[in-house]
């Protein structure tokens, strides 16, 4: 994240996303697989032993470098026809203004309790008290004598998919296939992210 000042001197938190260059690896129809979507990667260098065989196999049928990410986009409309393998996808596809959604996997906080986890409050810290960051109750007694599911416990925290929806774009730089978003998006320094247009 960094930031930038607008042109009446407001600061603004954005975002950098690389986003290409990306190269289309298949182009799915209706006719053949039942639906109408492109795949795509984004092409970066990666060593030919770590590439699987049935996977180079797929990359030299479309005729396109190794891809060390794939993601696959549903198309609708007049997008059909508009795609085929090989075709490269960059910055310049997007807009000043135009409103995407962000997809990707938070950070991996491991296990953690039901304070940081759910935001819960903290008891009592004085008089004796031993359940400061305890969970309290958290069912019943005789009946139904068991815990309900879906009660906030303590476990597993974040490392899950989580989409940041309608992010304004506040800049697009062609050159370097960077855009410049507004506000943070999920995932570490350096994650693989997915850029779709949004439509909510």
């Amino acid at each position: 994240m960094t930031q930038i000042f607008t042109a009446a001197g407001r600061v603004v938190p954005v975002t950098v996303l690389r986003v290409g260059p990306c190269v289309v690896v298949q182009r799915k129809t209706a006719a053949q697989d039942g639906y109408e979507a492109v795949q795509l990667g984004y092409v970066e260098f990666v060593k030919p032993k770590h590439v699987k065989r049935p996977m180079d196999g797929h990359f030299k049928k479309a005729g396109v470098e190794s891809a060390r990410f794939l993601r696959e986009f549903r198309l609708t409309g007049s997008e059909d026809a508009e795609f085929k393998a090989g075709d490269r996808v960059l910055a310049e596809e997007f807009q000043v203004s135009e409103k995407v959604d962000v997809i990707a996997n938070s950070k991996g906080r491991g296990f953690q309790g039901n304070i940081k986890r759910h935001g819960q409050t903290i008891g009592p810290v004085t008089h004796g008290s031993m359940s400061k960051r305890e969970p309290g109750s958290i069912g019943q007694s005789s009946y139904p004598s068991r815990v309900f599911k879906g009660v906030k416990l303590p476990g597993q925290m974040g490392n899950k998919r989580v989409t940041a929806r309608n992010l304004e774009i506040v800049e697009v730089n062609p050159d370097n296939n960077t855009i410049l978003v507004r506000g943070a998006v999920p995932g570490h320094n350096g994650a693989y992210v997915v850029v779709r247009r949004t439509w909510k």
